[in-house]
């Protein structure tokens, strides 16, 4: 499977759940700890344009990949992290920030390649 079918196939789980908790707020920094194929990225960039840093991150460089194809319109917010969502205090200061406005966290597991 192509990473476009990846895409295409790809439905996140929780994308209406997750667009709830934020809706009505206004996001200027997220984080995501585990990006997978970038599917809850995508709503979250959609519902809130006033995003000005989307830190994504995933331990799989394959899901970073894949998700860097997806989330290519806005490749001007969107600062990719491969590591682990447990080391958030390292990776925000990294980027040279103290706090988010919103962040998102699944805990299971995926494979995108």
């Amino acid at each position: 499977m192509g990473d476009r079918d990846f895409n295409a196939a790809h439905v996140p789980v929780l994308q209406e759940e997750m667009l709830a908790m934020f809706e009505g707020l206004e996001i200027k920094t997220f984080f995501e700890g585990t990006l997978g194929a970038g599917g809850h990225a995508e709503g979250v960039l959609k519902a809130h344009p006033e995003i000005e840093r989307y830190i994504a991150c995933d331990r799989d460089p394959v899901a970073l990949e894949i998700a860097g194809e997806r989330l290519a319109p806005w490749k001007d917010k969107v600062e990719f992290v491969r590591g682990d969502f447990r080391d958030l205090d390292r990776h925000l200061k990294e980027k040279g920030l103290q706090a988010v406005d919103g962040f998102f966290l699944t805990w299971g597991c995926h494979r995108c390649n």
